[in-house]
């Protein structure tokens, strides 16, 4: 695929959820840097920048996109050939996509650990993460069902439930704002996460927040399923998380909005849950409370305090 057509298939959500982005997105970039025809290092190095900063800017807020492209742009330090350069990104970009599936996999495992045989879960949009947990311990012979959100404006839950259908598992198909009618019903909550911060805060699809919150009343469970690649290690420096606010078309019809001038749609895509909400985040390197989640960044991540200096450093060197 083209890399400007997979930037827009990424922005228009024809490419949806943080792992198939982050996967898409390398696999856009390995292709690029195939294509290319030049031989000045130089040249190629600029165009690979280029192509690195379009996939970025499509999404703002999933990290999984950027966590995934500095993965494979970080291949390119120190090449000093094209052929070593399209090499590099080549075996970085198989091997991220190749990790990336097998952690959807193993997080598939250790999530259904947390699922006993008789629960009721809720889960709210269509995540990989959470999905395998869920169909993991289907297959495992557990006996489950699972109440499934809308997800407005957008709908993901129809692929949610088309996966939960297909596996056979009986499924409640809900809107949003009945969460609460039925959370009594609930043995447990897993979602997935589009970013972690620093001090285990979730951003995920809107609406989580609210689910979290009513959870926590209910005292229910809620479990976040998350490959380690989505948390974001630039929120140790104290950065916020952008959060896109998508086109008012998705949320009201431009034909009747036209005729509403004193009316602001807004469209937030993701909202944030607080950490003490979470009682679980569950990666392929092991389930852990949401105050550990800086060990995952320091730890898998490598942002030990020399990479925060590092980063400090360059953030103060453009400021001036």
């Amino acid at each position: 695929m083209l890399l400007n057509e997979t930037a827009e298939k990424i922005r228009s959500m024809e490419i949806r959820g943080a792992g198939r982005i982050a996967r898409s997105a390398v696999a856009a970039l390995r292709d690029h840097a195939a294509g290319l025809d030049t031989s000045d290092t130089a040249s190629f190095l600029r165009a690979m920048k280029e192509a690195a900063d379009l996939l970025v800017a499509t999404r703002p807020t999933a990290v999984s996109l950027p966590n995934a492209v500095q993965a494979a742009m970080r291949s390119l330090e120190g090449v000093k050939s094209v052929e070593e350069g399209k090499a590099a990104i080549k075996a970085a970009s198989d091997s991220f996509i190749l990790s990336s599936r097998h952690a959807v996999e193993w997080i598939g495992e250790i999530g259904a650990r947390h699922i006993s045989d008789g629960d009721v879960i809720l889960t709210h949009c269509n995540s990989e993460a959470a999905l395998s947990c869920i169909l993991t311990a289907h297959r495992e012979g557990k006996a489950i069902e699972v109440f499934a959100t809308e997800v407005r404006p957008r709908n993901q839950g129809l692929l949610t439930i088309r996966a939960l259908n297909d596996a056979g598992i009986p499924t409640n198909f809900i809107v949003d704002s009945a969460v609460r009618s039925y959370i009594n019903d609930v043995d447990l909550v897993i979602t997935g996460a589009d970013a972690i911060t620093v001090n285990g805060a979730v951003v995920n699809k809107i609406g989580t927040a609210q689910i979290a919150l009513t959870a926590h009343e209910a005292r229910t469970p809620m479990l976040v399923a998350a490959e380690t690649y989505k948390f974001a290690p630039r929120t140790i420096l104290g950065e916020r998380i952008a959060i896109e606010e998508r086109e008012t078309a998705e949320v009201l019809d431009p034909a009747i909005a036209a005729g509403l001038p004193h009316v602001r749609v807004r469209n937030p895509a993701f909202d944030v849950t607080p950490g003490r909400y979470v009682d679980l985040i569950v990666t392929e390197i092991g389930a852990i409370p949401p105050a550990m989640a800086y060990m995952i960044i320091r730890d898998h991540l490598g942002w030990g305090i020399g990479e925060f200096h590092k980063a400090f450093e360059i953030d103060e060197r453009i400021q001036e």
